[in-house]
């Protein structure tokens, strides 16, 4: 019988056949215990993701009362969260903050940093304190886009550490009120936290700019393009969360992904131009973001369910990555998927800035992961974290003999 408990243990290992059950049994299915919908099928949410008039990004628009606490909560975490931003606005605002950022995350951008992406790869997988055995969530799959997208703001590396820790905090409320009241008391003093170290940099970038993302948001500010202070405040921890946690993830499940399918690692070791595709089939197969969150803004029908204004609906990603009606044998992993239109990234003009960034990052990863460890294999139980809503693993031991860096 379909039914969503964000506390069903499957969630935190196999969401999938979770999903499969709503997808086929309720596709627009009202959760009592979220009081919200939830949409399973891969139509449903691409409609939903493309049309901005019917269905909102504000979530004060929300009639939710866990959305409403949730509000509350980030309006007493300082000007992070009080600030709403790109990710929580609707046209225009939403367009005029995304528009100063998007130069930063542009494919031309990322291309001119790839081989410098490629070069702190090497280094991580050279610092491992025991060659050819490994947590690839811990040694790579962390480290690797917190420095990238600090390096992009513009933090000294020596804060890199802080960073990371004051990322997984504030990720860690996506789950919102079903989370322990002492996971979001963290998050708000972490909010805080990275809100003056912000000023602080703000401050120097004043008196001193520098050729860094930060040092390109304070002159736009400075200049009249509509940021104040608290939403350049925003868009930065903004950046720092989404450029790193998902990122993390994508690695973490992906590798994941290729030790339950060896054969499919194979084919990557055989011919490495197959592992763009292979990264955009791990973001269908297991994405990072399984879900993302619209308001009704008027009355509708869907699947013949009223919907009521200010009614929250939860886009499924993850069920709608597995949606048979779009794509072949949706359950099985294959690095050589074509026509492969997945809604990782969601869709639409909340599609993700970063993801440019993210997927040169991934393949990056799993081109120096493979070479310079040809033959992993599992090397102890992985441990998934416990979010429902951002899927990633803590820990993923691996083993393999070892190749050196070319």
């Amino acid at each position: 019988m379909a039914d969503f408990n964000p506390f069903d243990p499957r969630l935190r290992n196999d969401p999938y056949a979770v999903y499969k059950t709503l997808r086929e049994e309720s596709p627009v299915f009202w959760s009592e215990i979220m009081q919200t919908w939830m949409l399973t099928r891969y139509d449903d949410n691409f409609a939903v993701l493309r049309d901005q008039t019917r269905f909102s990004s504000d979530r004060t628009r929300a009639s939710n009362r866990f959305v409403q606490q949730m509000e509350e909560f980030r309006q007493a975490s300082g000007p992070v969260g009080r600030t709403p931003t790109m990710l929580s606005q609707d046209p225009p605002s939403h367009t005029r903050m995304r528009t100063l950022v998007t130069k930063a995350f542009t494919p031309r951008v990322v291309e001119k940093i790839r081989p410098h992406i490629k070069e702190i790869a090497d280094e991580l997988l050279d610092q491992l304190a025991e060659p050819g055995r490994l947590d690839v969530v811990r040694d790579l799959a962390i480290p690797l886009p917190v420095i990238v997208i600090a390096e992009v703001l513009g933090v000294p590396p020596e804060d890199q550490g802080r960073f990371k820790a004051w990322s997984a905090d504030i990720a860690n409320t996506l789950a919102g009120p079903f989370q322990p009241p002492a996971i979001m008391e963290q998050a708000q003093r972490s909010s805080n936290e990275i809100a003056d170290y912000f000023l602080e940099q703000i401050e120097l970038r004043r008196r001193q700019p520098r050729d860094d993302l930060l040092s390109a948001l304070v002159s736009a500010e400075e200049q009249g393009d509509l940021l104040s202070e608290d939403e350049l405040l925003a868009t930065c921890v903004l950046l720092l969360v989404a450029g790193n946690e998902t990122t993390t993830n994508l690695i973490g499940s992906g590798m994941a992904a290729l030790l339950q399918n060896p054969d499919q690692r194979r084919l990557l070791q055989d011919d490495p131009s197959l592992i763009p595709a292979a990264v955009e089939e791990m973001l269908r197969f297991d994405g990072p973001a399984q879900m993302t969150s619209r308001i009704a803004t008027e009355a509708l029908e869907l699947r013949g369910q009223r919907i009521e204004p200010g009614q929250v609906l939860l886009c499924v990603l993850g069920a709608a990555n597995r949606d048979p009606e779009q794509f072949v044998e949706p359950d099985r992993f294959d690095v050589r998927r074509a026509s492969n239109r997945h809604l990782a990234f969601g869709y639409g003009i909340h599609y993700c800035l970063g993801a440019p960034l993210a997927i040169a990052e991934a393949q990056v990863a799993f081109e120096t992961l493979l070479q310079r460890l040809p033959e992993p294999e599992p090397a102890g139980e992985p441990e998934w974290g416990a979010s429902f809503i951002l899927r990633g693993l803590k820990s993923l031991p691996v083993a393999s003999k070892v190749v050196a860096a070319g």
